[in-house]
């Protein structure tokens, strides 16, 4: 079983790889200059497979803005002038600029609105933002309140070149926006005021002044990105992969898609729900959901949404060990890193807990330290991937058998 749900994942893993979608667009390019600027996880898999389609089309190599991460660094800010040069270049030459965008880019290029902001608020107000519970939706609409990138305004700046942007999406559909912070797309009309979002989670003691002062003072942004836009692949392409591959596997699957963005012990038990409202048979049977849970961080240990998902799971399925059907259940990020973790999530069953307890340790107290990576690190039930060059958020899958 515990083979079954990680040939299902490997599976939609490899349906989303950037470089082959690169190469499967039609790009309708004019004569003259190209330039192109890759941002996020998927930045090098995706400027090779532009390369591979375009080859000496291409005025330059691709410029690959990647910084730190989770936290903007000092590459983050050279990263950002790279970039506003290569933009000003193109504009001069009112040439055509392709954005390749995909998940995790927003820290890997950054640059303040205003000169007060030091490298130090700006890590300071996004470990904030990012531990504090609110939606991506929320943290970006604070965001794009202290940031010369984010919100459209890097493909602003160059307002007389032609402007395409391909996306691998770790957002929902229809909302591209996001996707690292949406540096050549503008917010949607609807996005929650940044000011509105502070207030919410009561962050205004918690944030640098200089943020708060941005976030005071911002302003309507002037003129539009104008940058065409495609999404090439996303959070639905990994699990309609998934959801094919189980049906090879399984007897009987569903897609649970209205099960995505929720807290995360309300996701689980949804999720867990929907499994043990299956009608008891002979058949062996798949959930497939995916998204992002939100996940506040509550302790100074190791993991993300996804090793905490596992273990809340495994919790739940404790009390379910010696009844009869076996569970296994996987929750995985696309990305291959969990949170401060270096593994992709973790892999569970009804006995996880009881093996646990045979090695002293106690389930609870990993998971009010945030530390789910320590507990399944003992068990050898992490998923290790490594950075896998993409970023389609995550994907959970659970099974169960007579």
């Amino acid at each position: 079983m515990k083979q079954l749900a990680r040939a299902i994942f490997d599976h939609a893993l490899a349906a989303v790889e950037p470089r082959q979608a690169v190469k499967n667009t039609h790009l309708d390019l004019s004569s003259g200059p190209i330039y192109s600027i890759a941002i996020g996880k998927a930045a090098t898999s995706m400027a090779r497979g532009l390369q591979d389609i375009l080859a000496e089309k291409l005025t330059a190599p691709v410029l690959i803005a990647m910084g730190g991460h989770p936290l903007p660094d000092e590459n983050s800010l050279a990263a950002a002038q790279a970039a506003f040069t290569l933009l000003d270049r193109a504009n001069a030459e009112e040439a055509t600029l392709i954005f390749l965008i995909s998940g995790g880019g927003s820290a890997m290029i950054e640059w303040p609105v205003s000169d007060e902001i030091s490298l130090g608020d700006l890590q300071a107000a996004n470990r904030t933002l990012i531990s504090c519970g609110a939606s991506i939706a929320e943290v970006n609409a604070v965001r794009r309140a202290f940031s010369a990138v984010k919100g459209g305004k890097l493909a602003r700046r160059a307002p007389r070149a032609r402007t395409f942007t391909l996306i691998v999406s770790d957002t929902n559909p229809s909302d591209e926006a996001n996707v690292a912070s949406g540096p050549t797309l503008d917010p949607a009309s609807d996005s929650p005021k940044a000011i509105e979002v502070v207030e919410h989670y009561q962050l205004e003691n918690l944030l640098p002044r200089s943020i708060m002062k941005a976030i005071r003072e911002q302003k309507p942004a002037s003129g539009t990105s104008n940058s065409s836009q495609l999404v090439i692949l996303d959070n639905q392409t990994a699990i309609k992969a998934a959801f094919l591959k189980a049906l090879e596997l399984v007897t009987i699957v569903s897609m649970e898609t209205d099960i995505c963005e929720q807290p995360i012990q309300e996701g689980c038990d949804l999720l867990l729900a929907r499994l043990m409202a299956r009608p008891k048979n002979d058949a062996t049977l798949a959930v497939i959901s995916g998204g992002e849970f939100s996940c506040p961080v509550r302790g100074n240990g190791r993991g993300g949404r996804n090793l905490e998902t596992a273990l809340r799971w495994a919790i739940a399925l404790d009390k379910e060990r010696g009844k009869g059907p076996h569970f296994v259940v996987l929750s995985a990020g696309t990305d291959g890193i969990d949170g401060n973790s270096p593994a992709a999530g973790a892999i569970a069953d009804e006995t996880t807990i009881e093996r646990g307890r045979n090695l002293g340790l106690n389930a609870n107290q990993y998971l009010e330290r945030s530390d789910s990576y320590g507990f399944f690190e003992h068990l050898g039930d992490l998923i290790v991937t490594g950075p896998t060059g993409t970023n389609v958020r995550d994907l959970r899958i659970l099974l169960r058998s007579p």
